[in-house]
C-alpha cells in the first residue's frame, strides 16, 4: 500500500492487523501442537481486537491530522510481516510465536514513535501519540499474557 496521509497510514496499520489476524487463526486451525493452537487462537483475537480499535481512531481522528502528508516523514524500512499466509505459523514453536507477533508490535512501535517525534502539526503528534499508547499497551500486554501461558 502507498500511504500517503497519516489517515492511509492508520488505514495500513488496520490492515496489517486485521491480517495478522486471519494469518494467526488460519494457522492454529493446522498447528500439530495443542499449546501452540490455543496461543495462535488467544493471538487471533487480539488482534483482530486491535483491527477494530484501530478502525475507530479511523473514525473519530482530526480531519485535518487525517489529512496531513505523511510521507515528509516516511523513512521508515517497511514492516515485515506474512503478506500472504501460507501457514508461516503453523510449523513454529509457541516461543518463535510469541518471537515473531512481538516483533511485529516492536516494529509498529518504533514506526509510530519515529513519526511521532517529527511531526509538527499538533493534531497529527497527538494522533501519532496516541496510536503509538495503544500499540504500546496491547505489546505489554501481549507479553504479560503470553507470559502466563508459561506458568500454566
Amino acid at each position: 500500500m502507498d500511504v500517503r496521509t497519516f489517515g492511509e497510514l492508520i488505514d495500513w496499520t488496520r490492515q496489517l492487523h486485521e491480517h495478522l489476524a486471519a494469518c494467526l487463526a488460519h494457522c492454529a486451525d493446522i498447528h500439530e501442537e495443542e499449546r501452540a493452537r490455543m496461543l495462535l487462537n488467544y493471538l487471533a483475537a487480539q488482534e483482530a481486537e486491535m483491527q477494530r480499535v484501530v478502525e475507530r481512531f479511523e473514525q473519530t481522528a482530526d480531519a485535518k491530522a487525517l489529512k496531513t502528508y505523511v510521507y515528509d516523514y516516511l523513512e521508515h524500512k517497511p514492516i515485515r510481516t506474512h503478506r500472504t499466509c501460507d501457514a508461516p505459523y503453523s510449523t513454529l514453536s509457541v516461543d518463535d510465536i510469541c518471537r515473531e507477533v512481538f516483533d511485529f508490535h516492536e516494529q509498529t512501535i518504533n514506526l509510530y514513535r519515529t513519526l511521532a517525534g517529527k511531526a509538527e502539526i499538533p493534531e497529527a503528534k497527538e494522533l501519532l501519540e496516541s496510536l503509538l499508547a495503544l500499540e504500546e499497551h496491547e505489546a505489554m500486554r501481549l507479553v504479560r499474557q503470553t507470559g502466563r501461558m508459561n506458568d500454566v
